[in-house]
């Protein structure tokens, strides 16, 4: 659906880019003319996808491990993908999330999924920020959220706390750095699945094919489809829009947020029923 030189001459940083939805997007960037440095905690991972998205597409495939919870090992990583040449987008995808009580959830469970998805997005969007700012570069920069952003969810508490915050950070800094060019961006999928997340959130095949088919399109997304949303985001082609978060879920929120929604389980003889009766 996209030119094929949409993001040509563009480098993009894409973290926890080496699995996942970070793997598919990476490949699509690719695939439109972009270069790619992918990051990550394990180095195996990393080049196997790298070696992988190259076959696939013939594209530049950078790897660089770092842990992004460490402030200092993040400004390194930037240092060096820069000393190739300065990056044009950047997309927070890393994520840490698991299911639990949260009554059970001790300090370092919280700590865990903050210090990947908050503090991490935090640092590695302000140690680019504040390069592009310097060199009065225009970038873009997506970050991977999630809808209950907004509305909270009960199991993954640490998780929505997180993805909070880069929903607020996204808002923020579009203000904040829009005068300089930078544009951010936020994407809220629905259930898109991959072997890690489902292994560890959707415990049971009966609750996974609930979690799979309730939203209004009755599917789960396929990652293609929200590969071309974060190609579309990330090029010159979005150049007005900023501050944003695009839900990409099948309606999957909406259903939920409405009170009668549940009604879709009423078959015709329930409806019927429910007539006026006439006289």
């Amino acid at each position: 659906m996209f030119l094929p030189d949409l993001l040509r001459g563009k480098r993009i940083l894409i973290t926890g880019g080496g699995t996942g939805l970070g793997k598919s997007m990476g490949r699509r960037f690719l695939e439109l003319g972009a270069g790619l440095v992918i990051c990550g905690r394990r180095g195996a991972v990393l080049d196997e996808a790298a070696a992988e998205l190259r076959a696939a597409t013939g594209g530049t495939v950078a790897t660089q491990v770092c842990d992004i919870r460490d402030a200092a090992a993040v400004d390194a990583l930037i240092e060096r993908a820069w000393a190739d040449g300065p990056l044009d987008g950047l997309v927070n995808n890393a994520a840490g999330n698991f299911i639990a009580r949260s009554e059970t959830l001790s300090p370092r469970a919280v700590d865990a999924v903050l210090g990947i998805v908050l503090h991490g997005a935090a640092y590695v969007t302000l140690a680019c920020g504040r390069r592009w700012i310097a060199a009065k570069r225009p970038a873009t920069v997506l970050s991977i959220v999630t809808t209950y952003a907004w509305t909270g969810s009960a199991y993954v508490v640490p998780s929505a706390m997180a993805k909070a915050g880069v929903l607020a950070m996204t808002r923020s800094l579009a203000v904040e750095w829009g005068r300089a060019g930078i544009r951010l961006n936020a994407i809220a999928p629905g259930p898109f699945p991959t072997k890690g997340a489902w292994e560890r959130l959707v415990p049971r095949p009966d609750l996974a094919a609930e979690f799979e088919t309730r939203n209004a399109l009755g599917r789960v997304g396929k990652h293609d489809e929200l590969a071309d949303l974060a190609s579309y985001l990330m090029s010159d082609r979005s150049g007005y829009i900023t501050g944003d978060c695009i839900t990409i879920d099948g309606g999957e929120w909406l259903k939920g947020a409405g009170q009668f929604n549940f009604l879709d389980r009423l078959g015709a003889d329930d409806w019927d029923a429910m007539k006026p009766k006439k006289g």
